[in-house]
């Protein structure tokens, strides 16, 4: 079964039976469950995320990238993009460039980020809440969409995470939008 088939299946299931909370498309692999684990009860004050993606041959949900020391606005910077910008091109000629480089400069790539970020709450007391940060840009393939939303509460129960959250668009992550979803928790 190749990776459209199993897709559909998938549209299929959740179709007829319902919902994605009890689908799981992706495990976590165990280095992973691990790391998080650790992850989870480090010492250290300053803000770390660890970056996931889908090894879809696998169908595992595996580490992309470990960084310390990063706040919101430079995480931002670390994700895949969107799809680029190009003003100055006309429509037409977008698309005439899009097909002369095959798409190659595309790098629309859900992502999973669980973030250690240091919360200054407004009465001074400082606590170190752990995000679930899933980026799902649109614009993905149905494949990478299905493999992902279907992978997602898997990994939100692996790591026991509660504070969970969606962005579509890169540019939204934030130092301002991260304390605004936050403040709904304190």
């Amino acid at each position: 079964m190749d990776i459209s088939d199993y897709c559909k299946s998938l549209i299929y299931w959740k179709i007829c039976i319902g919902g994605s909370e009890s689908l799981v498309v992706c495990d976590v692999a165990e280095d992973l469950v691990e790391k998080l684990r650790k992850f989870r009860f480090r010492k250290e004050t300053n803000n770390a995320a660890i970056i996931m993606k889908i090894d879809k041959d696998k169908r595992l949900v595996v580490l992309d990238e470990e960084l310390e020391g990063i706040s919101p606005d430079e995480l931002k910077d670390e994700l895949p993009e969107r799809q680029p910008r190009y003003p100055f091109l006309s429509a037409l000629k977008r698309c005439l460039f899009l097909l002369s480089n095959n798409f190659s400069f595309f790098n629309l790539r859900k992502t999973f980020i669980v973030y250690s970020y240091k919360y200054q709450h407004d009465d001074g007391r400082v606590s170190y809440p752990l995000c679930f940060i899933f980026s799902s840009p649109v614009g993905c393939k149905p494949e990478q969409q299905m493999m992902y939303a279907g992978s997602k509460n898997k990994l939100v129960q692996t790591a026991e995470l509660t504070k969970v959250f969606e962005i579509r668009n890169t540019e939204d992550l934030t130092e301002e939008w991260l304390r605004e979803k936050l403040g709904f928790f304190h």
